[in-house]
């Protein structure tokens, strides 16, 4: 039984529904809980899962989650699955519930953390058989600040469909779909507006653009997903006079069209594990110019190091999309590049069948 916030908006979100339809039935029978509603990610998975919902009453959930405890002791899991952002209250009702075994995944983390998420975090850890981490960076910060037996932590990288995830058609049609113009460069991202992915350091370095020099048409930064931070982000395009240079384009289901209309991927995320958008986006052979956080500079390896920025740094970025875009040969290398990096070392099968062994063990 996976327990989640919500299967809707994000990276953690599409992983778990790819883990769900992709374990073997004979061997695994799955359930998915969330703790607000369902969501994009649960559309269809239903054929292969049974879908629970609970709200737990907020003030008492984290003493006794009387309803998550009540389905797991119908359901009877043998593993109890949770995902960021629910830890405490599944551990807790699981072993309340009398589950056998208790697995976590830890998506990633805003670090430094407070101390009050590290504490809770730590108790949870308790319950917890196996803490799976998503990068190495994450899994040393779990062995230093939050997991006090480290024999319990495994490293599983996230992985993505690379026969799904590549480029497909012309920039050309891709843009006319999305209603980009055809002839500026796209710098591109693809996430959920919130503050740890830092899409407000995009947009201030897409304001320092123009005081550099730029051969050929000026680039366009699109930005598509959707968040708490959507409207804030929107009055800073505003205030900065970019409007013309910058597309928030809300959540988008066309990924393709997305991919096939960047020119170059971009992130300039605050804290990351390991970023499912960033590993889609290099398998659709596009190069990245990401911030040197969290997972990131794992993703890209030493061939591509050369495209990471330090967080916070808009200059920096701003830099790095120059660089990238000055050099159409070297760009398209380093696509070529990104893509056989995840061919091989960020497979959905290796993925899958990683928690799979975990399950079975």
């Amino acid at each position: 039984m996976h327990v989640i916030q919500n299967l809707n908006y994000g990276g953690m979100e599409r992983l778990l529904a790819d883990i769900v339809r992709r374990l073997p039935r004979e061997k695994f029978s799955s359930h998915v809980l969330t703790l607000e509603y369902v969501g994009r990610f649960g559309e269809g998975l239903d054929q292969v899962a049974e879908l629970h919902m609970v709200q737990p009453a907020r003030a008492v959930s984290l003493v006794y989650p009387r309803a998550m405890v009540k389905l797991m002791r119908r359901v009877r899991p043998d593993v109890v699955h949770s995902h960021s952002g629910v830890w405490y209250k599944a551990s807790l009702a699981a072993r309340l519930a009398g589950v056998r075994r208790v697995v976590h995944t830890e998506h990633g983390r805003l670090i430094p953390d407070p101390w009050t998420s590290r504490a809770i975090d730590s108790l949870a850890a308790r319950r917890t058989d196996v803490v799976v981490a998503v990068s190495e960076p994450l899994a040393d910060y779990l062995r230093r600040h939050i997991v006090r037996r480290p024999e319990r932590i495994r490293l599983v990288r996230n992985g993505v469909d690379t026969a799904l995830y590549r480029r497909r058609a012309a920039a050309g049609a891709a843009r006319a779909r999305l209603g980009l113009p055809e002839d500026r460069p796209v710098i591109g991202s693809i996430g959920r507006l919130e503050f740890i992915k830092g899409y407000d350091v995009s947009i201030e370095a897409m304001a320092a653009l123009p005081g550099m020099k730029l051969d050929g048409p000026r680039p366009l930064l699109v930005l598509a997903g959707d968040g708490s931070e959507k409207a804030k982000l929107a009055a800073r395009v505003a205030e900065l006079g970019i409007g013309d240079d910058v597309r928030l384009l809300g959540w988008r289901d066309d990924v393709h069209d997305l991919h096939d209309s960047f020119t170059i991927f971009t992130m300039s995320s605050r804290s990351e594990g390991t970023s499912v958008s960033l590993l889609e986006a290099m398998s659709a052979g596009l190069c990245p110019v990401v911030t040197d956080v969290g997972g990131n500079r794992m993703v890209l390896g030493e061939e591509l190091a050369h495209r990471l920025v330090p967080p916070l740094d808009p200059a920096a970025l701003a830099r790095a999309w120059q660089a990238a875009l000055a050099d159409p040969a070297r760009r398209e290398r380093d696509g070529e590049k990104a893509r056989e990096r995840v061919i091989h070392a960020f497979n959905l099968d290796d993925m899958v069948n990683a928690y799979a062994a975990i399950y079975a063990a």
